[in-house]
C-alpha cells in the first residue's frame, strides 16, 4: 500500500515549529547566560522581583497603612529553610515609621536608617558569589503615601535567584514568542490554504475533464507563478495529447472508409464466381466489413462534438431501430418485437444512441439460435432493454490492458466495447442480466441525461 504524501500545510507546520522551538530554546539560553553570569543585573533583577512580591501585603486599616502578609507570603519569606542563610523583611514608611519587621540587629546592619529619606531604589552586596548575598529595597505609593520595602538575602535559602531567573525567563521569552509562533504558524496555515485554493479548482477541473474535449485545459487564475508554470505545462501537454488523439481517431475513421470501397469491389467479383469457396470468402468479407462498421461507430463515439447532444425521445429511438433492424433480423430466424411504456426526452446523441441500440440487436442475432425473439422496451422512465430468450451470453468479453474489450474465445469483443462507450458518453448505466439457456436482458438507464 502506498504511503500517502504528507499535506504542504503539514510540512509547513511542522518546520514552523520545530525552527520556533529551535529559536526559542536558542533565545532562552542567551537570556540565561545574560543574566547568569552579570550578577551585578541578576540582583538587581531579584530583589525589584521579591520586593514587588512583598509590597503586596500594605493595605490601609482604620485609617491608617499596615502590613499584613499570607500564609504565602510568611511561608516563602518569613520561614527558615534549614541553617544555611538567612532571609530578613522590613517594610517601612518614609517618615520611619515601621509597619513589619522580622529583624533587630539584622535590620540596622543590612538596611538602610530609619532617618535616611526613602529611595526609589537602593542596592548593596552582602558577601560576593552565588548563591547571593544582596540587600535592598525599593518603595512603593500606597495612597500618596511612599512606603519601602526591604530584603535582605544572605546565602539564599530559599532559591530566589533561579525563581527570578525563571520568571524573567517566562515573562519575557517564552509567553512572547508563543504568542508569536501562533500567530505566524496561523498566519502561514491562512496564507498557504488561500493560495492553494486556485490549485484546489485546478484539481476539481482535472477531475471533470472530458478525455473527448480536446480543448479542455486547467485554470491558471489567481493561482502562485511557481504552480502556475505546472499547471501551464500541463496544459500544453494536454494539448500535444489532444492533437494526437484526435489524429489516431481521424486516421481509425479514415482507415475503415477507405476500405470499404475496395471491400464492395471484392464482393461484387466474388459474387459472379459459382464456388463454395467464393462463399466463404463472402461471408468473411461481411465479418471484415462489420468490423470496419464497428471501428467506424467507435471512432465517432471517441471524437463526439458537446453540440451534437439535443433532446430526444428514446421511444422514438428505439421503434426507428427496431424498424430499421426488423429485415435482418426476421432474415437470420430470428423474430423482433417493440414495447413503449413511455419515456420523457432525454439530452442524447440520437445517432450513437441508435449505434448502440443497433449493437445490442445485432449481438442478440448473432449469439443465439433460430427462433429466438428479441424484445425492445422502451419505459417506464428513461430506459431502453434489450431482452432476448436465446442461450445467453456465453461468451462475455474480459478486459484487455493492450486491447481493451477482447472475448474470452479470442476474438474482439467491439460490439460490447462501443455500447460502453456510448453509454459512458452519455453517463448511462449498463446492467446486464444473462444465464445460460435462460437469455439476456441488458437495461441501459439513462436518468442522468433528463
Amino acid at each position: 500500500m502506498r504511503k500517502q504524501n504528507s499535506s504542504l500545510i503539514g510540512i509547513v507546520a511542522r518546520r514552523i515549529f520545530a525552527f520556533s522551538l529551535l529559536a526559542m530554546v536558542l533565545q532562552i539560553g542567551v537570556v540565561f547566560a545574560d543574566y547568569w553570569f552579570d550578577d551585578y543585573k541578576l540582583s538587581i533583577l531579584m530583589l525589584q522581583q521579591e520586593t514587588e512580591t512583598l509590597s503586596q501585603g500594605i493595605t490601609r486599616h482604620e485609617g491608617g497603612l499596615t502590613y499584613r502578609p499570607d500564609d504565602e507570603t510568611r511561608d516563602r519569606y518569613l520561614e527558615r529553610r534549614g541553617d544555611v542563610g538567612a532571609i530578613y523583611v522590613r517594610v517601612r514608611t518614609a517618615s520611619g515609621s515601621i509597619l513589619f519587621s522580622n529583624c533587630t540587629t539584622e535590620c540596622a546592619e543590612h538596611f538602610l536608617p530609619l532617618s535616611v529619606d526613602v529611595p526609589s531604589f537602593w542596592k548593596r552586596v552582602i558577601a560576593p558569589g552565588k548563591p547571593f548575598s544582596v540587600a535592598g529595597g525599593q518603595s512603593f505609593d500606597r495612597d500618596g503615601v511612599p512606603v519601602l520595602v526591604e530584603l535582605a538575602v544572605i546565602k539564599d535559602p530559599n532559591g530566589f535567584m533561579y525563581s527570578a531567573l525563571l520568571h524573567e525567563m517566562i515573562d519575557s521569552m517564552i509567553v512572547p514568542m508563543t504568542l508569536m509562533f501562533c500567530l505566524v504558524i496561523g498566519a502561514t496555515i491562512w496564507s498557504i490554504r488561500s493560495a492553494l485554493k486556485p490549485v484546489a479548482m485546478a484539481v476539481k477541473a482535472a477531475d471533470a475533464i472530458d478525455p473527448r474535449d480536446s480543448g479542455a485545459r486547467l485554470p491558471v487564475t489567481r493561482m502562485p507563478q511557481e504552480i502556475e508554470r505546472l499547471v501551464s505545462a500541463v496544459n500544453r501537454l494536454l494539448a500535444r495529447l489532444g492533437d494526437l488523439i484526435q489524429s489516431q481517431k481521424v486516421f481509425s475513421a479514415s482507415i475503415a472508409h477507405e476500405i470499404r470501397t475496395p471491400v464492395a469491389i471484392a464482393k461484387m467479383e466474388l459474387s459472379r464466381i459459382a464456388d463454395p469457396r467464393a462463399r466463404n470468402a463472402e461471408r468473411d468479407l461481411d465479418a471484415l466489413t462489420h468490423i470496419l462498421e464497428q471501428l467506424t461507430s467507435l471512432a465517432r463515439a471517441d471524437a463526439v462534438d458537446p453540440s451534437a447532444f439535443q433532446r430526444a425521445s428514446l421511444s422514438g429511438i428505439g421503434a426507428e431501430v427496431a424498424e430499421a433492424t426488423a429485415p435482418f433480423v426476421f432474415d437470420q430466424g430470428k423474430s423482433i418485437e417493440f414495447m413503449d411504456h413511455g419515456t420523457a426526452p432525454v439530452t442524447v446523441i440520437p445517432g450513437l444512441v441508435e449505434n448502440m441500440l443497433r449493437n445490442l440487436i445485432e449481438n442478440a442475432v448473432k449469439h443465439n439460435p433460430p427462433g429466438t425473439t428479441i424484445v425492445v422496451t422502451c419505459g417506464p422512465g428513461p430506459r431502453v432493454t434489450i431482452e432476448d430468450n436465446g442461450r445467453g451470453l456465453v461468451d462475455l468479453p474480459e478486459h484487455n490492458e493492450d486491447l481493451g474489450y477482447v472475448k474470452r474465445s479470442g476474438q474482439l469483443g467491439l460490439g460490447l466495447k462501443i455500447v460502453h462507450r456510448i453509454a459512458e458518453l452519455h453517463k448511462a448505466q449498463i446492467a446486464i442480466d444473462t444465464a445460460r439457456d435462460r437469455g439476456t436482458k441488458i437495461t441501459i438507464g439513462f436518468a442522468a441525461a433528463q
